[in-house]
C-alpha cells in the first residue's frame, strides 16, 4: 500500500501565494523654499529638503518565503524633530503599487532606492486636497512614479480649532502625526536607459494604473537629442486611433486594457538614438519617464596580410581593418610574440588612418605596422587588439609570419657552386697532370 502525507500538499510549480505587508522607505521631501531664502533667478525658485519616510501600507507581494513574521509599520513614538521630519502614509485600494518585490527586497539585493516625495499643484490647496508626487529610483534602473492624493488643504480644514498640522507644510495630520495619502495615478518603467545594436527590435517599457477618478486624458512619445525633439506618438482620449512615426508603434488594445503604454521601435538605427520621453496623462496629472537609448555597434577586425613569409631586406606592412563601429571612440593595440618571447610585447610603433563614417552612421578606420626582416626573427605572431563599448571583451585577430626555406635553400645553392667549383678544379689538375 501507499502511505499518503495527511493534509493539503504543496504544488512545487504554483505560484508563490499572496501577502500583504508594508514597504518603508526613506526619502526626502523637496518642498518649496523657506521664506528668506535666496532666489535662484532664472533658473527656478529656491526650495528646501527635508527627511522624509515613505510608508506604502498593505501592498500585496507574493510570499516566497522568506517574508518571515514580517509585521505592520508603526509610527515612532518617540519625539523627533517633527519641523524637519515627515511622515507619508501611503495607501492603494484602487491602484497597484508596481515592482512591489523590489522595492520590498532592494536591501537584500544590495540596490539603492532613491526616494523623493514633492508638492504637486501646491499653489490650488485653498480649493481642494493637498497633491503630493513621489519618485522611486532603483539602481536597477526601475523608475516609479506614484501621485498622491492627501487631505484637503482648504482654509476651512486648516482653521478648525482641533486640526493638527504640520509646521512646515501647514496641512492638516493624522493622530499620529503622519500625512494620510492615496494613490490616484502610478506609472512605472523597467528602464532609465537601453543599449541596443543597430537593425533590432526594441522597446522601451513604460505602464500606467489609473484610479476611476482619473481617467486617461492622453498619451505621447517624444524623442530629443542634440538640442532638437519631435513627437513620434500621440494618442488622444476620444479619438479613433493614433498618429505616429514611421518604425514606431503602442498597441491600443494593450494601452487601454492594462496601461501598457511601452514604444516599439523597429529598425533601430544610429539616428535613433536619443532621449525618450513617455508623457501620460489626466485630466488633472501628468507623469513622465525618461529613457535613454543608445546605439552601440561592434566593430568587425580583419587583419591583412594573415600570414607573411620574408624576403631578406625587406619590409612589410601589416593593415588592421576595424569597420562599422558606433559610437566613434575605439582603442587599438598591436602586440608581438614570438617564440623565445614568454609573453606578448606592446609594440608601440604603429600608425593609425583618419575615422571614415560610413554611410549608416557607423565608422572604420586602419592601423599600420611595418615589420623588418632586419629586426625580426621568424616565427612570429602579430595581433591586432580592438576594445570598444559594444564589446564585451577585446577582438583580437592575429597575423603569422612563417618561417620560410629561404635559407634551406641558400645553403643548396652554396653547396652545389662549391661542388661546382671543387670538380673545375679538380678536373683542371688532373689534366695539368697529364
Amino acid at each position: 500500500f501507499i502511505l499518503l502525507p495527511k493534509g493539503p500538499t504543496k504544488d512545487p510549480t504554483a505560484a508563490p501565494p499572496l501577502r500583504t505587508v508594508d514597504i518603508v522607505l526613506d526619502c526626502t521631501y523637496v518642498g518649496e523654499g523657506r521664506r528668506g531664502a535666496p532666489d535662484l533667478g532664472a533658473f527656478g525658485g529656491s526650495f528646501s529638503k527635508d527627511p522624509a519616510t515613505l510608508v506604502l501600507r498593505g501592498v500585496s507581494v507574493r510570499d516566497d518565503g522568506i517574508l518571515g513574521d514580517a509585521t505592520d509599520y508603526k509610527v515612532p513614538q518617540e519625539k523627533t524633530d517633527s519641523s524637519s521630519h515627515i511622515v507619508f502614509e501611503v495607501s492603494a485600494p484602487l491602484v497597484s503599487i508596481p515592482h512591489a518585490e523590489s522595492l520590498l527586497h532592494a536591501d537584500c539585493n544590495e540596490e539603492e532606492v532613491n526616494c523623493e516625495i514633492s508638492p504637486y499643484n501646491f499653489h490650488e490647496h485653498g480649493k481642494g486636497p493637498c497633491w503630493f508626487m513621489g519618485t522611486l529610483r532603483l539602481s536597477s534602473g526601475i523608475s516609479i512614479a506614484l501621485v498622491l492624493r492627501g487631505p484637503y488643504c482648504s482654509s476651512e480644514q486648516v482653521e478648525k480649532p482641533d486640526a493638527i498640522l504640520h509646521p512646515k507644510l501647514r496641512i492638516p495630520l493624522s493622530k499620529k502625526g503622519t500625512v494620510l495619502t492615496t494613490v490616484e495615478f502610478q506609472s512605472s518603467s523597467r528602464n532609465t536607459s537601453l543599449q541596443t545594436q543597430l537593425g533590432s527590435l526594441v522597446t522601451l517599457d513604460c505602464r500606467f494604473a489609473l484610479a476611476p477618478s482619473s481617467p486617461l486624458s492622453s498619451l505621447e512619445w517624444r524623442r530629443q537629442h542634440r538640442g532638437s525633439g519631435r513627437s513620434l506618438f500621440r494618442y488622444q482620449a476620444g479619438s479613433t486611433g493614433a498618429r505616429a512615426e514611421p518604425k514606431v508603434n503602442v498597441d491600443l488594445p494593450q494601452l487601454l486594457g492594462s496601461g501598457d503604454a511601452s514604444l516599439n521601435l523597429q529598425g533601430v538605427s544610429v539616428g535613433d538614438e536619443g532621449t525618450y520621453i513617455c508623457l501620460v496623462s489626466t485630466p488633472q496629472h501628468q507623469i513622465q519617464h525618461i529613457i535613454q537609448l543608445q546605439v552601440a555597434e561592434p566593430p568587425r577586425v580583419r587583419v591583412i596580410p594573415a600570414q607573411v613569409s620574408f624576403e631578406r631586406d625587406v619590409t612589410t606592412t601589416l593593415t588592421c581593418n576595424i569597420h562599422g563601429y558606433y559610437p566613434l571612440d575605439v582603442s587599438v593595440s598591436w602586440t608581438q610574440k614570438t617564440a623565445e618571447d614568454e609573453a606578448e610585447i606592446t609594440l608601440p610603433s604603429t600608425r593609425l588612418s583618419s575615422h571614415l563614417q560610413n554611410h549608416d552612421g557607423t565608422y572604420s578606420i586602419s592601423s599600420y605596422l611595418s615589420i623588418s626582416s632586419a629586426t625580426v626573427q621568424a616565427p612570429a605572431t602579430y595581433s591586432c587588439r580592438v576594445s570598444h563599448v559594444a564589446l564585451e571583451e577585446p577582438i583580437s585577430v592575429s597575423a603569422y609570419l612563417k618561417a620560410t626555406e629561404k635559407t634551406r635553400s641558400e645553403e643548396l645553392v652554396g653547396g652545389l657552386i662549391a661542388t661546382v667549383i671543387f670538380i673545375i678544379v679538380l678536373f683542371m689538375a688532373l689534366r695539368r697532370k697529364k
